[in-house]
């Protein structure tokens, strides 16, 4: 969820060592000290709680379009798992609703992973922009979640980075890692290989705290 994958090889460590305890306890005839069990026990729980936190906030995320978002994140008295679970989601830290709404994708409108191989739009409808009373912004990250060096030192984009609109009033973000030509101020750099973006809105509009507002999809450009 997070598209890290330190989270995915995580995942499959503590699967592998909550796997091998079970099969070590049931199956095969060994010594049993206090020292041992208590370490079987530190492993499997530990193992077992980020399992489950990961499967639960892959059913507590709405997904559309290739966005993920989750609602409810930041909120006090929401409980420990669902803010472990936005903590799964979402690195670093996560205002209430009100204040900022977060969506990421590392993959485009039908489910391919991102990647500077190709050209991409992220097309904005007339009047499709994310309502805010704040502002917006998309922002870049190469696989690893850091920001991609580039030749216009730009790492996103936003409401204030002077977008040029379409004659019909749409937007049309370039999101390549070649300028597109004659469309630079709309341009988000991207690496040459796998990429993720995140988009934060910030004092959201009622159409997006009510779940109403559908972030368009990343599409590649055939």
């Amino acid at each position: 969820m997070t598209n890290s994958r330190p989270f995915t090889l995580l995942a499959v460590f503590f699967g592998v060592i909550c796997g091998w305890a079970a099969i070590h306890s049931f199956f095969f005839i060994h010594t049993r000290s206090v020292a041992s069990d208590a370490i079987q026990g530190i492993f499997a729980g530990f193992g077992l709680a980020f399992l489950t936190l990961q499967i639960l906030a892959k059913i507590k995320a709405t997904k559309i379009n290739g966005w993920i978002t989750m609602f409810g994140c930041g909120v006090p008295g929401n409980g420990m798992f669902l803010q472990a679970e936005c903590s799964q989601t979402f690195l670093g830290p996560v205002n209430v609703p009100q204040e900022a709404m977060y969506w990421t994708t590392s993959v485009d409108g039908a489910s391919r992973d991102l990647s500077g191989e190709h050209n991409y739009i992220m097309h904005f409808p007339t009047g499709g922009l994310p309502p805010n009373n704040a502002f917006w912004s998309l922002t870049m990250g190469d696989a690893g979640n850091r920001f991609v060096a580039n030749p216009i030192d730009r790492y996103s984009v936003s409401d204030r980075s002077g977008l040029v609109s379409n004659a019909d009033g749409s937007v049309d973000i370039y999101i390549q890692n070649i300028a597109p030509t004659d469309r630079e101020s709309n341009w988000l750099p991207a690496p040459s290989g796998k990429f993720n973006l995140w988009l934060r809105v910030y004092m959201p509009g009622a159409t997006i705290l009510d779940g109403k507002y559908n972030v368009p999809p990343v599409v590649e450009v055939k």
